[in-house]
């Protein structure tokens, strides 16, 4: 998939984790090829959650532009528009849920759906624990319908050496998944 020209999408819900979405929006940034636009959705809660554990609102720098979750007047609702990769970071089990079972009664779900009608890629970054047999089945059923889930489990064999440091090990997975080129640490690649 060709890294230049790409637009995407970026979710964040009210999961605990807004560390993951804004160093993911950092990094896009600085690719040698990032994407042409990062459409955000914010869910209420995300906006929240976002404050408190950040310090700050929330503010979508460019190349990133903010949809309201609660209106479906975004391009990236429809399968004709050009955006290939959604990334829901983080995830709670709510919008999986409700994704998993086409429940589309927001722009995040409507987005996701779309992805998967179009067989584009999305990413959705659960950050729950421990995981219960609904959550299990609703990531079953997302990923035989063609989504990936990547977990936010950091790595911990580049030795990180800072929380920015061990987010960003989750951080170059996603990147890595979106099919950017990126420079990172990769096992037993780097002396």
């Amino acid at each position: 998939m060709p890294t230049r020209n790409r637009k995407i999408v970026l979710a964040i819900t009210g999961a605990s984790g807004s560390i993951y979405a804004k160093k993911l929006m950092e990094k896009l940034r600085q690719l040698n090829n990032p994407p042409e636009e990062i459409a955000v959705i914010l869910s209420d809660t995300a906006k929240e959650i976002w404050l408190a554990e950040t310090g700050e609102k929330f503010k979508a720098d460019y190349p990133a532009k903010e949809y309201s979750n609660k209106s479906f007047h975004a391009p990236f609702a429809s399968g004709s528009s050009t955006y290939d990769t959604m990334i829901i970071c983080p995830s709670s089990m709510g919008t999986l849920g409700r994704i998993a079972n086409g429940t589309s009664d927001d722009l995040t779900a409507r987005a996701a759906d779309v992805m998967l009608k179009e067989k584009r890629r999305l990413i959705i970054v659960p950050r729950e624990a421990p995981y219960n047999l609904i959550h299990i089945e609703n990531m079953k059923t997302l990923t035989l319908a063609g989504a990936i889930i990547c977990p936010a489990s950091p790595s911990f064999y580049s030795n990180p050496k800072s929380i920015d440091e061990l987010v960003l090990t989750v951080v170059d997975r996603i990147i890595d998944l979106a099919g950017f080129e990126n420079n990172s640490y990769r096992w037993m690649e780097n002396g």
